[in-house]
């Protein structure tokens, strides 16, 4: 038997074509035919079969109808191409035609999002007598073959798509299991529960699998921090120096820390912070790939940190804790006013240049109290408008001990090349890879056997590239997989 590479289903192994939907089978691919590596969903609705006998074939196409139009919105939101509707099955694939690199979390987020659009249309539903819909989803990373999407040709191919079709399959009502694959690139924004291993259909070995539980917003820090860190004296002592300047009263200083993922970023900043924040406050806030209203979303991250603010909370409470949190300060009903449109408690219409007054009034105000350090992480992702009032806070901010900390890949000069040029206190570094010698301190400290850690960087080091995250992640994944124990303390 052969199983099909679209839809999953078994046949004959002289078949050409699939005798379920359509497909070709086997062969070699075509010079129009891509390899990508995408993530791709499989959701189908439990017990159709029991929900078709209660109903007439109209009335179920009209729910299958809208039930379809819900799910499209939600993956086309995150970015997915539906790829294909089977009876009340739905397929969608992440990263084709447009690759991003965050696909699988899209995926994930999309798989999430799909239990709260089925409880809308349920509601929806309700007086009309019919069954709530429930799903059962399966995730699933690997690489594909798929047609020249410049030809609209997305049709995609390969066991990444039988396995995504088997987990699905092997789901509970409202579960989302996703393969291993899947889970190592989200698992620092994700809750899951593993499962034992499972046993699918068509596959020779057991495959590992996981329950999500929970997707964050922000991901967990999981690198290591008890390890001394390797290579970075120079621009840690710049970072010191640009905050000890805004202290001095030089005001607003932008100090933008440049670098690939995973070249230690947020390890450095991180060290930065031990060493200052019994002498600042310290604001975090991050730049979002995709979404509806993310222009101005570090400020209402930033904001709600400062006054306390919940996101549960309505907007008339988020207010009162705004106007709480100002009290006695200068403007006050003014910056009040302004910040309140950034934030998405007012729909006055108020002038970006107004806005972004009130934005710096009110990092001023906060500085005022305590030297100030505000982190705004994947600046790369930052909307222009988001760049603009950057620029405007750091050259205009002249009244308050303000550190603006930029963390972004190198793409952000792509955006603006003469980011922070010309400013009378700004500060540009780039994070460079570790050399050989500092991949060996790294793995050295990671295990604390030198002789050991140099063995490693001769079959790590070509792969890790001098990239610290990357070079934690191989010696983690040898631990894992037993291939390096500890045994005596050695």
């Amino acid at each position: 038997m052969v199983a099909c590479g679209r839809c999953g289903e078994e046949n004959p192994e002289r078949a050409r074509f699939c005798l379920h939907c359509g497909s070709p089978l086997g062969g070699a691919s075509s010079p129009s035919e891509v390899r990508k590596t995408v993530t791709i969903l499989f959701a189908d609705i439990v017990n159709s079969t029991g929900r078709g006998e209660q109903s007439d074939p109209e009335s179920t196409r009209r729910l299958l109808s809208r039930y379809f139009e819900a799910m499209r919105a939600v993956l086309e939101r995150h970015g997915g191409t539906v790829e294909k509707f089977i009876g009340d099955a739905v397929m969608a694939v992440f990263g084709i035609p447009t690759l991003h690199e965050d696909d699988a979390l899209r995926a994930v987020r999309a798989a999430r999002e799909i239990s709260t659009a089925l409880e809308t249309l349920n509601h929806q539903l309700a007086d009309t007598g019919s069954l709530p819909i429930t799903v059962r989803i399966g995730l699933n990373t690997g690489e594909v073959v798929s047609g020249d999407p410049a030809a609209g040709q997305t049709l995609v191919t390969g066991d990444a798509v039988n396995v995504a079709a088997r987990l699905e399959q092997a789901a509970g009502p409202e579960e989302v299991l996703m393969g291993a694959s899947t889970y190592q690139l989200v698992r620092d924004r994700i809750e899951t529960e593993p499962l034992p291993a499972l046993e699918l259909r068509g596959k020779a070995e057991p495959v590992r699998a996981y329950r999500l539980m929970a997707v964050g917003d922000v991901a967990v820090d999981r690198r290591r921090h008890d390890t001394p860190l390797v290579a970075r004296d120079r621009e840690l002592r710049l970072l010191r120096e640009a905050f000890e300047r805004a202290v001095s009263g030089e005001g607003c200083h932008l100090f933008t820390l440049l670098g690939a993922a995973g070249v230690g970023k947020s390890r450095l900043v991180h060290e930065f912070l031990l060493e200052v924040h019994e002498d600042a406050q310290i604001l975090r806030a991050r730049c979002l790939p995709y979404g509806e209203g993310i222009t101005y979303w570090p400020i209402v991250e930033l904001t709600q940190a400062a006054a306390d603010i919940a996101t549960s909370d309505p907007p008339e409470a988020a207010l009162r804790k705004l106007e709480s949190y100002l009290e006695g300060a200068d403007g006050r009903e003014a910056i009040i006013e302004r910040v309140a449109v950034a934030i998405g408690l007012s729909n006055a219409a108020i002038p970006g240049e107004e806005i972004f007054w009130g934005v710096r009034k009110l990092l001023e105000t906060i500085a005022r109290r305590k030297p100030l350090i505000v982190i705004i992480d994947d600046l790369q992702w930052a909307e222009p408008t988001l760049l603009d009032l950057v620029e405007h806070i750091a050259d205009l901010s002249r009244e308050a001990p303000i550190l603006l900390l930029a963390i972004a890949r190198q793409d952000l000069l792509d955006i603006r090349p003469h980011w922070g040029g010309g400013k009378l206190s700004a500060t540009t570094i780039l994070l460079e890879p570790l050399s050989t010698e500092q991949s060996i301190q790294l793995v050295t400290n990671l295990l604390g056997d030198e002789d050991l850690a140099r063995t490693l960087q001769e079959r790590v080091g070509e792969t890790a590239e001098g990239n610290p995250l990357f070079v934690e992640e191989l010696v983690a994944m040898l631990v894992d997989d037993g291939v390096l124990q500890r045994r005596d303390g050695a």
